[in-house]
């Protein structure tokens, strides 16, 4: 190993925030309203969510987890993620009620509300 500018040492990066918003979004997973599109979508069709083979993805595409949106190496590494905390968490997550601009006006407080008239006219 050199001792050039290409040899970094460890931890050199952990500052840099730059480094730390590029290698974030790559590794980002898919939310859960972008899971739950491509879901109604598949239903819609009544086609299963698949992928023709591709060499640069893991497993050339065929094994696939619809509820995480992560792609696997074999049928095991698959199973085994189906076992996992985390595929568990994001099935109860994708399971709930779609978040909506509706919903989000109303948590801010952005609704007007229909309030009876403070001196009715008779």
């Amino acid at each position: 190993m050199g001792t050039g500018p290409c040899a970094k040492k460890f931890g050199a990066r952990s500052k840099l925030k730059k480094y730390k918003r590029a290698t974030w979004l790559c590794n980002r997973a898919k939310d859960t309203d972008q899971i739950q599109d491509e879901m109604e979508k598949a239903k819609e069709t009544g086609k299963p969510i698949t992928f023709k083979f591709d060499d640069e993805l893991p497993g050339g595409g065929q094994f696939y987890c619809p509820e995480t949106g992560k792609h696997f190496t074999d049928a095991r590494a698959l199973a085994d993620h189906k076992k996992s905390r985390y595929y568990k968490r994001r099935c109860k997550d994708v399971k709930e009620e779609k978040y909506t601009q509706d919903m989000a006006e109303w948590a801010a407080g952005m609704t007007k509300e229909k309030l009876p008239p403070a001196h009715p006219k008779t």
